[in-house]
């Protein structure tokens, strides 16, 4: 490991880490993990192949220790994890760590928010991708919406922040983009739409069915008088407030308006595999490295070569030919 700061080969560091806890969820969102292709004979990673706990805190340490400061949990459904407030103490007590959050389809809130919240979960963002009837089977599973929203409501109630994420796909969800935002400003939480992506293959992701941030915009501005917020180094969204009530909303545009210049994330999936861009599929095994005997040392010069090498920018290239390429699942790797 050199002396001095890390950043990659496009200057970017290393500050966040996503950890993916398991490749299994209770929902099957089309969008992500859609029945016809995850169904019920379908093969998840087996409880050896998945990073224990005692590996997982072990890994972020390493990321901590060359600049990672936030860290965030996903799945699949993170909350399928079995005893995952074990592991969000572990990682409460990492030096340097000073942000963890979780991201969530919330139905499991009320039963782990206030648990979460007491041993050093920050905050949660919640999917939410539609308010109607429809969200059952959008989300392929048949689950009420209002399952999703007791969840908002727990975590809210027990002190952790909040934050909706809402995948906005043109003919799937058009006609809740203005309802999302009156939810969420009655509610008094963040609100992010995310321009459909093509992550992974399942999803059979066309430009066409992105709705992109502009767009967005014009179906909002004639019910919300909105105000840009300026951007934040690493802060991937583009925000806007409500000028009433101060209350923000923002959108991730990894499509129309790309930010690969300013993304400081590192990946690592369920089974010890990582990732230093959502689009990719080259994996860097340090599993093999953790269960073999490597030092402390070892895997952060391990790391610290990884980061230092990349120069990913899939979003800025992306082309007809590139979003047809063999890519990485969204459920695989949480987004």
């Amino acid at each position: 490991m050199q002396d001095g700061n890390l950043v990659d080969q496009l200057s970017r560091p290393i500050k966040d880490l996503r950890i993916s806890v398991t490749d299994r969820c209770n929902f099957r969102c089309e969008y992500c993990m859609p029945k016809e292709k995850f169904g019920d004979d379908y093969r998840f990673l087996a409880k050896n192949a998945m990073l224990t706990f005692e590996e997982i805190t072990r890994t972020a340490k390493a990321f901590a220790a060359l600049g990672v400061q936030k860290i965030r949990l996903t799945g699949g459904e993170p909350l399928l994890r079995h005893d995952l407030p074990v592991l969000v103490t572990l990682l409460s007590e990492i030096p340097g760590i000073n942000d963890i959050a979780l991201t969530t389809n919330g139905i499991l809130l009320p039963k782990f928010a206030k648990t979460l919240k007491k041993v050093g979960l920050n905050r949660v963002n919640i999917s939410l991708d539609s308010l109607g009837d429809d969200f059952g089977k959008m989300n392929g599973r048949g689950v009420p919406v209002n399952f999703v929203v007791e969840g908002i409501h727990a975590a809210k109630e027990a002190g952790l922040g909040v934050k909706i994420n809402m995948v906005a796909k043109r003919g799937m969800n058009d006609d809740q983009i203005v309802p999302m935002a009156q939810f969420c400003k009655q509610e008094k939480i963040q609100l992010r739409y995310i321009e459909f992506m093509d992550v992974g293959t399942a999803n059979d992701w066309k430009l066409n069915d992105v709705l992109t941030k502009e767009t967005l915009l014009s179906m909002l501005e004639p019910y919300f008088n909105l105000e840009e917020v300026p951007r934040v180094y690493g802060d991937v969204a583009t925000r806007y407030r409500h000028q009433d009530c101060g209350t923000e909303l923002g959108f991730i545009t990894s499509v129309s308006e790309t930010f690969c210049s300013s993304c400081t994330r590192a990946r690592l999936s369920a089974n010890g595999l990582m990732y230093t861009c959502l689009f990719s599929d080259q994996a860097h095994n340090l599993k093999k490295q953790l269960r073999h005997g490597a030092t402390d040392k070892e895997l952060r010069d391990t790391i610290w070569a990884i980061w230092q090498q990349r120069d990913d920018r899939y979003s800025e290239l992306r082309s007809t030919q590139t979003s047809k390429q063999h890519k990485l699942e969204m459920s695989f790797i949480g987004g």
